[in-house]
C-alpha cells in the first residue's frame, strides 16, 4: 500500500480488486475505506479469525476432507487424493482444484478424484480452509457453479458465503502488499 502525502496509507481504487469483482460497488468502497486506515483490513480479519488452522500435512488434509465428505456426501464418489499444492497460484488459477482422472482398468473405466488446495492455505483460519474444501467437495455432485452447487456448499457450511467473502478480503489484502496474517503461528506450530 502506498503512503499518502501526510504519511498515511492510501487505498487503491475499488476497481483494483480482482477478487471482489462480483460484489457490489458499495462493498468495494467499504474495502477502500478500510484499506485507507492503518492496518484496517488486516485488523478486521485478525479480529474475526484470531488463529490459523492446525491442518499442516497432506495426510491431515486428506483426513479433514474425508471427515467432511463422510458427514455430508456419503454416497458421492470417493476422493482418492487430497494435497496442498505449491504449484497452484491463486491469481492465475483457483483456490483449489478438483480433478477426475479416468483410467482404463480391465474392461471398465475408473475415475479417480483428486483435490488440490493451494499451499498458501496452510496459513489461514480453519473457516477459510473449510470453505475451500467444501467448495471442492461440492464438485463431486455438481460440476458447474450453479444454484444447486451453492445450495450444496451452504448445506455443508452454512456460513459459506461469508467465509468466501472474508477469504477474498484476505487475498485482496495480500495483493496490495499486506503481510500474511497467520504466518507467525505456522512457524510456532511446526
Amino acid at each position: 500500500m502506498a503512503l499518502g502525502g501526510r504519511g498515511g496509507p492510501v487505498a487503491p481504487p475499488a476497481h483494483d480488486f480482482p477478487y471482489l469483482r462480483a460484489y457490489s460497488e458499495n462493498l468495494r468502497q467499504q474495502v477502500v475505506a478500510l484499506m485507507a486506515q492503518e492496518d484496517g483490513l488486516a485488523a478486521l480479519l485478525r479480529r474475526k479469525y484470531p488463529q490459523a488452522h492446525t491442518v499442516r500435512t497432506d495426510k491431515a488434509l486428506y483426513h479433514y476432507t474425508s471427515a467432511l465428505k463422510s458427514r455430508y456426501l456419503r454416497n458421492a464418489e470417493a476422493v482418492n487424493k487430497v494435497v496442498f499444492d505449491s504449484k497452484i497460484h491463486v491469481v492465475r488459477h483457483a483456490l483449489g482444484l478438483h480433478t477426475a482422472v479416468s483410467r482404463v482398468q480391465g474392461g471398465r473405466l475408473a475415475a479417480k478424484h483428486e483435490i488440490r488446495i493451494a499451499a498458501m492455505f496452510k496459513q489461514v483460519p480453519e473457516e477459510f480452509l473449510r470453505m475451500i474444501v467444501v467448495h471442492e467437495l461440492a464438485h463431486l455432485r455438481e460440476r458447474d457453479h450453479n444454484k444447486a452447487f451453492y445450495q450444496l456448499c451452504e448445506h455443508m457450511e452454512p456460513a459459506y458465503h461469508q467465509y468466501e467473502l472474508d477469504l477474498r478480503l484476505y487475498l485482496t489484502h495480500l495483493e496490495h502488499a499486506g503481510p500474511r496474517l497467520w504466518q507467525a503461528e505456522l512457524a510456532v506450530a511446526e
